[in-house]
């Protein structure tokens, strides 16, 4: 009997497999594993490799595969039935989540509909190095372009941008269930929001921070942002950054506000990079665009 015709009279059995197999989006490896453990009852045969039995899969069922190529690196997801965008980025690297524009779409904070997806798995814990911050380094960042990750891909109408973020244990991360029963991990409003200040090039930029810090006055926790920013242990000064969004949204109480004054102050800083004109906080010593 031919290896096609055997994999024919397995078929039912292989599907109702995967049907009910945990996992929808799978690697290789869990192909090649999941071969091996169900060989015998299927009755393939040893010629039929991972490859050939992906092969099968995707000829006649509903098993599709998906090649991401990224600049130093291609990822070979295969999804069993149709699996969201944000479902496939998720699974490109184990432990990951969603950060910065994609998970203010996520939390209802933007109107906007992000073309660009970011997802974030974490570096390994670092030894702190102890860097003292000094004033001219600080001119000098910012005055030049905010580095962004090249490490990007092309899907469709969407990019995707995988981050490797500084390790935080994953502090502030949660799950949530979408409305097409999707369960994906993002950063929390609480996280989402310090985020966005650190990276607004990831996050539509300023005014989309700002519209942000508006529209989450009703439902964030400024005494847990403020723990959280304290966790993460910035060597910038980004707090004087988050007290000028929180004072400039004209939403948030002056108990609130005072929070992020309890920090200290020992520098000037400045809102985002390469600003042309600009104007000055002394309050919250920071730069801003003029205007703003």
């Amino acid at each position: 009997m031919r290896k096609s015709t055997r994999f024919q009279v397995a078929k039912r059995d292989i599907v109702s497999f995967f049907d009910g197999y945990e996992k929808r989006i799978l690697e290789m490896t869990d192909i090649s594993r999941i071969l091996e453990q169900n060989r015998e009852f299927w009755r393939l045969p040893r010629n039929v490799g991972p490859s050939k039995f992906v092969n099968l899969l995707t000829e006649n069922t509903k098993l599709k595969a998906y090649d991401f190529t990224f600049p130093r690196k291609t990822y070979l997801r295969l999804a069993w039935g149709d699996r969201s965008i944000y479902e496939l980025a998720l699974s490109l690297e184990r432990d990951s989540y969603f950060t910065h524009y994609t998970a203010l779409y996520w939390h209802n904070l933007t109107d906007q509909i992000p073309k660009t997806i970011y997802v974030n798995y974490e570096q390994r814990p670092k030894r702190h190095a102890g860097e003292r911050l000094l004033q001219g380094n600080i001119d000098t960042a910012f005055r030049n372009p905010q580095r962004e990750s090249k490490n990007v891909t092309i899907v469709g109408d969407f990019k995707i941008c995988v981050l490797n973020g500084k390790w935080t244990n994953k502090l502030g991360v949660t799950e949530i269930v979408t409305d097409d029963n999707e369960q994906i991990t993002l950063t929390d409003l609480e996280r989402t929001l310090i985020d966005i200040v650190v990276r607004p090039t990831y996050s539509g930029g300023i005014y989309e921070v700002l519209n942000a810090y508006r529209r989450a006055a009703k439902t964030v926790s400024i005494n847990k942002l403020s723990s959280m920013l304290r966790k993460l242990d910035y060597v910038y000064p980004y707090h004087q950054a988050i007290g000028f969004y929180l004072e400039r949204a004209g939403a948030y109480r002056e108990a609130q506000i005072q929070l992020l004054r309890k920090f200290q102050f020992q520098y000037d800083f400045y809102l985002t990079h390469q600003m042309k004109e600009t104007e000055y906080s002394k309050e919250w010593r920071l730069y801003y665009p003029k205007g703003f």
